[in-house]
């Protein structure tokens, strides 16, 4: 998946004892049009997939594939705290690109104290999350907190009644000692999740216009008519042992974590404060992707006699299926078993005019992964019944097929990362601010994969029932492959800010961050780009700031070389995978803004215009049947990417206990390919609400989700990466396959503080 936009920055730099200081304000982090249960992604220009969450400043989970962020951690009652890093001090104290959310666990204070949060939604979602904490006397504190969610999602599927099944347990005993200077907190969390929403709500099927408009196919309603097959169960190949196994896809998005964190700060005579936490993590990750491929349309001409599709009805007998179309559907059934051990360590001390701090990171990472994939096809109802799976009795007498062939992936081993990092808040001047800070990091690798080459040094590939021990067709024999690199990554950002009156002033910052493939990469049949990988990121521009309004006004750069990318390229029914490696930039203009016109109203406004662009985009595979699939998008606009977005958030407290709030995100046309063939007109997300203090303990809320009830498709178009300009000229009125617009929903909320 690539996300790429530009991102607004404050004008303020300054870095204090205070997490707040070091982040940025003005962002409903979330306030998610994706998700109902996960993080906004805060969009930077850069290819990602990770959303980049702090707990108790650690990173929730090293790495988001297979253990995402959302089966382990939410926005609940248990924090005490959240916030969005900014992209510097991101980089420097994680080593990561990107905003990351920031939160603390709620921990034990004096008496007793209780939060009772509950969610719920017109579709059926029940949300319950619980802290509850106190004191044992003679400076000892305890905090519980508890997390369930039952969430059938926006549509019905027939493989489990929720579409989110996530169960969180947290627990914390602290201790304050010598004269509360220092405090010590031990922390045992256990998580449960199926994150069936996943792989439930990945795509559906429209009609393409042509126009950049999509329309419904027949009585599919996008958003909440089911995609999925009613059967739950799956058969595979298992990747490690080569046996056909099978498994229910509710089992196989099973994740479970069971994590201990030990915190300790303390504050010295002196003014210096130490703060270390260590988190050890057992868990298992898991994440299932069904991903649609080619659409086959029966009825066409060419097609008349090639094809014998059957299925079994409700009593299992064999029936010819009579429907115009079939979907053919990649499911990858992505799984590790994960141990981890996080340790942060930061001295910091306060001056009369700056703040210095001075940290270490050591994390170390094992995890035995292995995705596999595996396909079956499926019908395209236009009546909005539950798909069936059906096969081809002229190839074969299953439905399953083409065991591991695409996009099956392996590696085993560990992945360590020592750091060391500083970072210094300066008041120069009473009109001059700068910040800088760097990271040094050594970052290790070891361990297997199945990247594995012939007798001529030629990647084998995959192909149907591999698996480790197969034997491919020129006879090599298929082995764990041993991999073991040393790399060291550096980071530095620095940042100004020069008060010309006390109103008006200038503001720029300037990131660099080296680095190199994660752990991850490693995981496709070929090797990845092994060569480091930068990011330059450079901002400037003016503030504005006065007693109603503050302004910042920005042109930025940004760019990243050597990603490393994998298309599955799709020609007729056969599907290869190409490896490739590119690089991607853009320049733009953001200009941010709060106003506070009057009495009870604000209004933040933020403005992107961008050009995100590839470069160095070639690849080239061919099939079986001699056709050579070719790809230049160089210089091509970046899939998927608006070069114009617009949020428009005002607010009003009609009195002092009621707030009426709105919030509207516009996104310009975006490519629904890479050759810029497809494309979707702009689309507006909405949300809006009212909030409630009904006493001073109750507070009550109701969020309308796409209130404006906008539908329509997103993101990118299934298998047709291939297609181009002039071919797409002519393709008008076809059913098509993508993502869609989360549906207008109703949100209910209460807090009650106990």
């Amino acid at each position: 998946m690539l996300a790429l936009s530009l991102v607004n920055v404050t004008a303020a730099f300054a870095q204090d004892d205070n997490s707040s200081a070091k982040e940025e304000g003005n962002r409903n982090v979330m306030l998610n049009a994706a998700s109902a249960n996960g993080p906004r992604e805060i969009q930077i220009g850069l290819p990602s997939a990770d959303v980049n969450v702090l707990e108790n400043g650690l990173p929730v989970t090293y790495a988001t594939n297979p253990h995402s962020v959302n089966t382990i951690w939410r926005g609940d009652a248990s924090l005490s705290h959240q916030g969005l890093l900014k992209i510097a001090e991101t980089a420097i104290t994680t080593g990561n690109i990107g905003y990351a959310v920031n939160s603390f666990t709620q921990k034990g204070q004096k008496g007793f104290n209780g939060t009772l949060n509950y969610k719920s939604n017109h579709f059926g979602l029940q949300e319950f999350s619980l802290n509850m904490n106190g004191d044992l006397g003679k400076d000892w504190y305890y905090s519980f907190n508890m997390y369930q969610d039952f969430d059938p999602g926006t549509f019905k599927i027939k493989s489990t009644p929720y579409q989110d099944r996530t169960q969180i347990y947290k627990a914390l005993l602290t201790k304050k000692y010598n004269g509360n200077r220092g405090e010590f907190t031990a922390m045992y969390k256990y998580a449960n999740s199926h994150n069936v929403y996943n792989y439930a709500t990945q795509s559906a099927p429209f009609i393409y216009v042509g126009d950049g408009s999509v329309k419904e196919y027949g009585d599919f309603k996008l958003g909440t008519t089911s995609y999925l097959p009613i059967d739950n169960e799956i058969t595979y190949r298992n990747m490690r042992t080569g046996k056909v196994e099978q498994t229910s896809l509710y089992d196989a998005c099973l994740n479970k974590a069971s994590e201990v964190t030990l915190m300790n700060s303390y504050r010295f005579d002196n003014g210096l404060n130490w703060k270390a936490t260590l988190k050890y993590d057992h868990s298992r990750g898991a994440m299932v992707y069904q991903t649609p491929m080619s659409i086959i349309d029966l009825k066409s001409a060419a097609n008349q006699g090639v094809y014998n599709y059957k299925y079994r009805d409700i009593d299992g007998q064999t029936k010819a299926y009579n429907g115009q179309y079939i979907q053919t559907r990649m499911s990858c059934l992505n799984a590790g078993k994960i141990d981890e051990a996080l340790f942060t360590t930061e001295l910091s001390k306060k001056f009369s005019t700056s703040t210095f701090r001075l940290g270490v990171n050591e994390w170390f990472y094992h995890i035995d992964y292995c995705s596999n994939t595996t396909m079956y096809d499926q019908s395209v109802p236009a009546d909005g019944s539950y798909a069936l799976r059906v096969w081809d009795a002229k190839q074969r007498d299953s439905y399953f097929y083409d065991f591991n062939k695409n996009a099956s992936e392996y590696y085993k081993g560990s992945e360590n990362k020592l750091a060391l990092y500083f970072t210094h808040d300066w008041d120069v001047t009473n009109k001059l601010n700068l910040y800088y800070g760097a990271r040094l990091e050594w970052q290790k690798l070891k361990g297997e994969n199945a990247a594995v080459k012939n007798a001529k040094g030629e990647f084998v590939g995959r192909f149907a029932d591999y698996y480790l021990g197969a034997t491919a067709a020129d006879g090599t024999k298929i082995a764990p492959a041993d991999l073991s690199y040393n790399w060291i990554n550096y980071d530095f950002s620095v940042a100004a800010t020069y008060k010309l009156t006390d109103n008006f002033g200038f503001t720029g910052d300037f990131t660099y961050i080296v680095q190199h493939p994660k752990f991850e990469a490693f995981a496709p049949a070929t090797l990845p780009n092994t060569g480091k990988i930068s990011v330059p990121l450079g901002r400037a521009g003016i503030y504005y700031n006065n007693s109603w309004l503050s302004l910042t006004s920005l042109f930025s750069y940004i760019s990243k070389t050597n990603n490393n990318s994998t298309l599955n390229l799709q020609h007729g029914s056969e599907i290869k995978a190409a490896p490739m490696t590119y690089d991607i930039q853009t320049w733009g203009w953001t200009t941010d803004a709060v106003a506070h016109p009057f009495k009870g109203f604000d209004f933040h406004f933020l403005f992107t215009y961008q050009k995100p662009t590839y470069k160095k985009y070639e690849t080239s595979i061919t099939f079986n049947d001699g056709y050579v699939g070719k790809i230049n998008a160089t210089g091509n606009i970046v899939a998927e990417i608006p070069q114009i977005l617009i949020e428009l958030d005002p607010s009003y407290m009609i009195t002092k206990d009621i707030k009426l709030w709105t919030s509207f995100r516009y996104f310009s046309k975006t490519y629904a390919n890479i050759n810029e063939a497809y494309y979707f007109n702009g689309h507006w997300e909405t949300f809006g609400g009212l909030n409630w203090q009904a006493t001073k303990r109750l507070a009550l809320g109701c969020t309308v989700v796409n209130f404006l009830n906008q539908t329509g498709a997103k993101g990118s178009i299934a298998g047709a990466e291939l297609i181009t300009k002039d071919e797409a000229k002519g393709i008008k009125n076809q059913i098509m396959t993508g993502s869609y617009l989360r549906p207008f929903t109703v949100e209910f909320t209460a807090s009650l503080k106990f």
